[in-house]
């Protein structure tokens, strides 16, 4: 898995309602679509996860790829998120090396580019498919009205180069990452995404449904569920919207 060449069929538009729907259907249609990867310059619904609406400020990044879900590592539990942002993660650093120092995962897919969204992550399982869907906000971000939450954008660091370019840099470590999971297994995925992740001891509040949950981050159980110190002891929280505090929140 050395490169994206020899795991992806990059297909290229100007424009589509959604990269994760298109890649939807082809899984449905009865075609073999593992390997199938595809880049569209202009998307006008994207999708984020729990039913967000992913938004576009314009010459962003809208990628999305089929895998086998059996092309999974040993102890597959809950691994893509991790896989994934790591191949993301390493994508952005080849297009832009100067975010290197600034760039960051959010348990446990989300990219923040000075503690702000930068890139997200949508993965979907449809048969015996994964399909991961990656958005960046790269040459400029949405307008702040727009989002709940801070947003930057990937030029903030430096030129971006053409998306067809993001785009395989982003495949290859994509590529990378899923040959090493399925070499070495979740423990050295889950290493290399802690050294990228905030760091240990960060202040975090994580809620969902009726989940509120104030605490430090306390790092990785061994399946990848986030570990949060609480007052009221140790939490282990497998899903759930993430918040960064500011120390001493």
């Amino acid at each position: 898995m050395s490169g994206q060449s020899d795991v992806w069929r990059l297909s290229c538009f100007d424009e589509l309602p959604s990269t994760s729907d298109y890649c939807l259907n082809a899984c449905r249609s009865g075609h073999d679509a593992a390997g199938l990867a595809v880049l569209a310059r202009r998307q006008t619904k994207g999708r984020g996860s729990r039913g967000r609406t992913w938004l576009d400020g314009g010459q962003g990044l809208a990628l999305s790829v089929v895998l086998e879900a059996a092309q999974a590592g040993p102890d597959a539990l809950g691994g893509w998120p991790f896989v994934a942002s790591l191949g993301f993660y390493d994508g952005l650093l080849r297009a832009v090396p100067a975010a290197q120092s600034r760039l960051m995962i959010k348990w446990p897919n989300d990219l923040l580019l000075d503690g702000q969204k930068v890139g997200g992550i949508l993965i979907e399982r449809e048969g015996g498919y994964v399909l991961i869907g990656l958005g960046a906000n790269l040459a400029a971000a949405p307008a702040q009205n727009l989002v709940a939450r801070p947003v930057a954008c990937l030029a903030q660091c430096g030129a971006v180069p053409d998306v067809e370019s993001v785009a395989r840099h982003v495949l290859d470590g994509l590529a990378l990452w899923h040959g090493l999971w399925r070499q070495k297994g979740f423990a050295s995925i889950r290493a290399a995404w802690l050294e990228r992740a905030h760091p240990v001891g960060t202040p975090l509040v994580v809620q969902g449904g009726t989940t509120y949950e104030k605490g430090h981050f306390a790092g990785l159980a061994e399946d990848g569920r986030l570990l949060l110190n609480t007052e009221g002891g140790m939490k282990t929280i497998a899903t759930g919207d993430v918040l960064l505090m500011e120390k001493g929140a």
